[in-house]
């Protein structure tokens, strides 16, 4: 335990030196790839962390997000990186959660809780004879009674106004006190960048530091991936039970309560089976061969899509719904499941139509990071839909589904950060200014990874300038000189920003525009 403790501590204060000497005035890249290195050779050499094979995968997998930060440098990388840290954190110190949801949350309380953890390693630092386990039982005294003290003072001070007055002279006369002290002590430190010390310290330890409470792991641990069939006694009853028993009447009493949801079952997938039928058919007739755009094209496919999917979200929550207990052990379910199994068949031809609206969409209005987040979304539903499948067809419980979307989601994630978004959207849109009516204001407000790609495109930019509406550009004298000057300003402000930044700062992206303008030595 000493030694542990102490190897921890210790490795905490260097993690707050070099968060500052890595982040301090710095642009985040490689300094976040260089962070994450030192974090994973603190956890793999603490011997108090088991080695597994899951954390050696999610360890890989912050790795990879660590370096598509520094090659791509985005903000979906970003995300994936803070994302891809709390599970690596949940898993480090909870090696039995089997979710990235748990996990998620996991890390997050590993986080909140920094002074629990750092009060009790600190408690067991042993150097020598001395520990500082009697000061923290001191401190235990002093400090309770601080905060009962501090809270009546607040409410007495909300009660009188003189006693407020005087609560505000002694403080204001505890804080000069106090600045003056520092200010005699500390006037050559320099206190931002000390308060950026103690976060990078405090966000260290965070990481490090485990949280002895393993209650959301043990709860977790509970949860089955395989439906079991609950027979439940008339005498037992829940508070839910209860509950429900004030709507219901005698209903929840009688036998035949399982065959009455499957009737109701039987009624509403078939009912929605025809109701989504008219409405592939309407679609695949009028959508998916020879569609042409009229009236207002790009309100009708917007707000279709959104519609859409919403609809299928909906439709694998009334799955979820009727298959989420003994309804799937019933014997004369065969007709139940199949009038399922049709209808997620059916949304699966509706995510085609998501697919061909915004497929349409893009064709004649370009590639948008909106567009593209409808086609990843219709993905997601489309496995959403295949586990959905899997769960009612093998018996699977709801735990089984947010353990598989959510590996799967994760990946996908990782996958999706491989692809530079923004330089695709330039590319794309610029390579087809004759059939497609781009936005040149979108494509300029872009990240400064695309300057290149815009400074060779200028004649195109200019073009479309020109196609925009009269009232969108109608308070500039000429909108062709407008965009000009503010893709120039953006390149000189990335001029400005790149010659600021230190080798800390350094990312392909940024490397690939300033080697463009002739701004590397």
């Amino acid at each position: 335990m000493k030694n542990k403790s102490n190897f921890l501590l210790l490795s905490t204060l260097l993690g707050g030196l070099l968060f500052n000497f890595l982040f301090w005035k710095e642009r985040l890249a490689l300094n976040l790839l260089i962070y994450s290195v030192y974090l994973l050779i603190i956890t793999f050499t603490n011997p108090e962390v088991i080695k597994s094979k899951k954390l050696k995968i999610y360890a890989l997998a912050h790795q990879l997000a660590g370096i598509l930060v520094v090659i791509n440098n985005s903000d979906l990388t970003l995300v994936t990186y803070y994302i891809s840290l709390l599970l690596f954190i949940g898993i480090a110190h909870n090696q039995q959660i089997r979710t990235v949801f748990t996990a998620m949350l996991a890390g997050f309380l590993q986080m909140v809780t920094v002074p629990f953890n750092a009060i009790k390693n600190l408690a067991d630092v042993r150097i020598g004879n001395f520990n500082l386990k009697p000061f923290f039982k001191l401190l235990k005294y002093i400090l309770i009674p601080l905060v009962i003290v501090t809270v009546f003072t607040c409410l007495y001070s909300a009660a009188s106004n003189v006693f407020a007055h005087y609560v505000e002279l002694a403080l204001n006369s505890i804080a000069d006190s106090l600045g003056d002290i520092i200010n005699f002590l500390f006037k050559d430190l320099d206190l931002p960048q000390v308060a950026f010390f103690c976060f990078g310290l405090i966000l260290t330890s965070g990481i490090l530091l485990s949280f002895f409470d393993k209650s959301m792991q043990n709860a977790e641990f509970k949860c089955k991936e395989q439906l079991s069939r609950i027979r439940r006694h008339l005498n037992q009853k829940s508070a839910w039970f209860e509950f429900i028993q004030i709507f219901t009447g005698g209903l929840l009493h009688k036998k035949l309560a399982l065959k009455t949801e499957y009737i109701i079952g039987l009624i509403s997938f078939g009912s929605l089976n025809l109701l989504l039928l008219s409405l592939n058919a309407i679609d695949i007739t009028t959508l998916w061969f020879g569609y042409k755009p009229s009236g207002n094209f790009s309100s009708e496919l917007h707000q279709g899509t959104n519609s859409l999917i919403f609809s299928i979200v909906m439709a694998m929550a009334v799955i979820i719904y009727f298959f989420r207990g003994n309804l799937n052990f019933y014997s004369k379910s065969k007709t139940l499941r199949f009038l399922a199994f049709a209808w997620m068949i059916q949304n699966c031809i509706l995510i085609i139509s998501v697919f061909i609206r915004d497929g349409y969409y893009i064709e004649f209005h370009g590639l948008t990071h909106k567009r593209i987040g409808v086609l990843v979304f219709a993905i997601l539903c489309i496995i959403g839909l295949a586990t959905v499948y899997v769960k009612v067809a093998k018996q699977k419980t709801l735990f089984y589904l947010f353990k598989t979307n959510g590996n799967i989601w994760f990946a996908l994630l990782l996958v999706f950060s491989t692809v530079n978004w923004d330089v695709l959207i330039v590319k794309y849109n610029l390579n087809h200014t004759d059939s497609v009516s781009i936005d040149p204001d979108y494509l300029i407000s872009l990240s400064e990874k695309t300057l290149p790609l815009l400074d060779k495109n200028r004649n195109k930019i200019s073009k479309s300038a020109g196609n925009e509406s009269e009232t969108r550009l109608a308070i500039y004298a000429n909108p062709k000189d407008v965009l000009i000057n503010k893709l120039d300003q953006r390149i000189g402000f990335f001029k400005e920003r790149y010659e600021k930044v230190s080798w800390l700062s350094w990312n392909l992206q940024d490397w690939n525009t300033a080697e463009y303008f002739g701004l590397n030595k």
